[in-house]
């Protein structure tokens, strides 16, 4: 006896209703008509679980089409003799939920905050107007760091799109970087280089 078999002879076991066996049986057949009942019949109850957990109607959206999503993968996974069919989509929505309100407080608290940065205010007074042309100090070194420097700083590119793109090293990226800098700080800071 396979595991589709035994699958559907414990269906016995747990009280299950028609529409709950119908849905059962098109997920372990991989019948796509399974996930629009299974939307028609559990969307809104699991929304409910979610919204409870994200208090965030965007995450929440996007947590409950990742549900769907989970449970379409792991049909082959659920067992009618372990759980009930809302359980176990109760629990992928749950773990779901939680996982999607890390990512976006992860996200949320790395986003700068423009509102309370000082980054944006700087004193006049203290500028060096020798130095304020930061290209030309940068076409006075050395031609391999001038290119790091220019990809970095002036093409917006991460070390590791530097490194693909120039084809160098990450190590060697990240060493012509710090030298450059070194050399650009003996402009900006002569007295503390």
């Amino acid at each position: 006896m396979d595991v589709l078999e035994t699958k559907k002879t414990n269906f016995n076991t747990l009280s299950i209703t028609p529409i709950e066996k119908k849905i059962i049986t098109l997920l372990q057949k991989g019948d796509k008509r399974a996930l629009n009942l299974l939307y028609e019949n559990y969307s809104n109850s699991l929304y409910g679980v979610i919204i409870k957990i994200t208090i965030n109607e965007e995450v929440a959206q996007d947590a409950l089409q990742e549900t769907f999503i989970k449970v379409w993968k792991n049909a082959g996974k659920y067992d009618p003799s372990k759980a009930k069919l809302f359980t176990w989509l109760f629990r992928i929505a749950r773990n779901t939920a939680i996982d999607k309100l890390r990512s976006f407080n992860n996200r949320f608290q790395k986003e700068v905050q423009i509102e309370t940065s000082n980054v944006y205010i700087l004193p006049t007074s203290n500028l060096n107007q020798d130095v304020m042309d930061i290209k030309e100090h940068v076409g006075r070194l050395e031609e391999k760091y001038q290119i790091v420097l220019d990809a970095l700083f002036f093409q917006g590119m991460t070390q590791q799109e530097a490194s693909d793109e120039l084809e160098i090293p990450l190590g060697t990226i990240k060493s012509r970087l710090k030298i450059g800098l070194r050399e650009l700080k003996k402009v900006y800071d002569p007295e503390n280089s």
